[in-house]
């Protein structure tokens, strides 16, 4: 019987581990499957630009795993049961049960409304293809109305940066505010905090600081300090989140949810199960958790990689970079901000703005999605055979 390694999730962090698994892997010993609810791969990078009316690529997944032998079972996770290995899953035909050995969870997050009311029913988010391409259609409406609109887009943070300044700069028309819930752009650097500040000004998106939001309506925000503020689309990019399924799962999690690992992306309750991306809480090398990113999902990925075939191969598990250096920030196609962070965390002093940094991001943006479409290439062909019969008993002592 194969090893069967199961996959769930195909963003940036698992659709890497599964197409770099099938190459290093010999397709003699193990069996590889990917669970993904939708058929693409959705560049989450740029979804903020999807909404803001731009077209976006987004490869199927049969075209990512094609010539790697990976399964790709397009299904809903409801999910999982680490006693017994096993993972739910919801189709179209119904469902069913798939078993593993190995599990690489990888499901990534989704926005966070924080308990607040009339976020689930009034707003709209750009963490998901299908809630951003909802966004476009109601930017579209008011875009086409006689005399615009008004957008709301509660969120500091880098995704509500870069959604307002996209949305101000490809829809002139609308009427654009960014909600702060403290200083603009704090921590980032004096100078960048400047350039952000022209850029807003420039775009004419208005900026409300120190505001907390109570309440979402469908044609208003109200504030906690009693205002009511009008939009006729409230865009909700305050945080990220991610789903209950492992907390309920039996996996030891934080209190937010997310898997806790051990150096090598495997879960400390249950070694059968690594985890990667938004969905693991992993210590970097600095001593503090990797945020929710792109560039985490890069290096969980690569480390659980490296353990996966490690352990299962007999050889020796290398540890791999586990770094935050600093933030991409898009404002609009033509301007940017690259910030780089220290190694507590905190901005450096130097910044890069303007074009330059819109061009570095644009290339990073770019690069991440070529290396997620061509998950093989530049790894040796030589597929490695496992060092034990891979059946479910074996793979414990594997992995031990």
């Amino acid at each position: 019987m194969k090893h069967r390694i199961v996959v769930l999730g195909a963003g940036y962090a698992g659709a890497y581990v599964a197409g770099t698994l099938a190459r290093r892997l010999s397709p003699a010993d193990t069996e590889i499957t990917v669970v993904n609810a939708e058929p693409d791969f959705v560049q989450r990078l740029r979804l903020h630009q999807l909404a803001a009316g731009q077209e976006i690529a987004a490869p199927q997944l049969t075209d990512v795993f094609a010539g790697t032998a990976i399964r790709l079972r397009l299904a809903r996770v409801t999910a999982v049961d680490p006693e017994r290995r096993a993972v739910a899953v919801a189709d179209a035909d119904g469902g069913g049960e798939l078993g593993y050995d190995t599990l690489l969870y990888a499901l990534g997050s989704h926005g966070a409304d924080h308990g607040v009311p009339g976020v689930a029913e009034h707003a709209f988010d750009v963490a998901g293809r299908p809630s951003a391409l909802r966004l476009r259609e109601r930017l579209d409406s008011l875009s086409n109305a006689d005399g615009g609109g008004s957008v709301l887009v509660v969120g500091d943070g880098l995704t509500g940066i870069e959604t307002a300044t996209e949305i101000a700069e490809s829809r002139p028309g609308l009427s654009v505010t960014l909600v702060a819930r403290g200083e603009l752009g704090a921590p980032l650097a004096t100078g960048a905090r400047r350039h952000l500040r022209r850029a807003c000004e420039r775009l004419g998106i208005t900026v409300l600081e120190h505001t907390a939001v109570e309440a979402v309506e469908a044609t208003r925000v109200l504030c906690a300090d009693g205002t009511a503020l009008a939009s006729d689309a409230t865009v909700w990019t305050a945080g990220f989140a991610v789903t209950p399924i492992a907390a309920a799962s039996g996996l030891e999690v934080t209190e937010n949810g997310r898997i806790v690992v051990d150096r090598t992306m495997r879960s400390v309750s249950h070694p059968s199960v690594y985890a990667a991306g938004d969905s693991a809480y992993a210590i970097g090398d600095n001593g503090r958790p990797l945020p929710m990113s792109c560039a985490s999902a890069g290096y969980t990925g690569r480390q659980a990689t490296d353990a996966i075939v490690g352990r299962l191969t007999g050889r020796e598990v290398a540890d791999t970079k586990l770094e935050y250096v600093g933030n991409h920030i898009s404002l609009g196609r033509r301007d940017g901000i690259l910030q780089m962070v220290d190694g507590e965390g905190r901005a450096k002093p130097k910044y890069v703005g303007g074009r330059k940094a819109a061009r570095i991001k644009a290339g990073i943006v770019r690069m991440s999605l070529w290396a997620t479409a061509h998950p093989t290439f530049g790894l040796p062909k030589r597929r490695h055979r496992l060092a034990a019969a891979p059946d479910a008993s074996r793979a414990e002592k594997a992995s031990a």
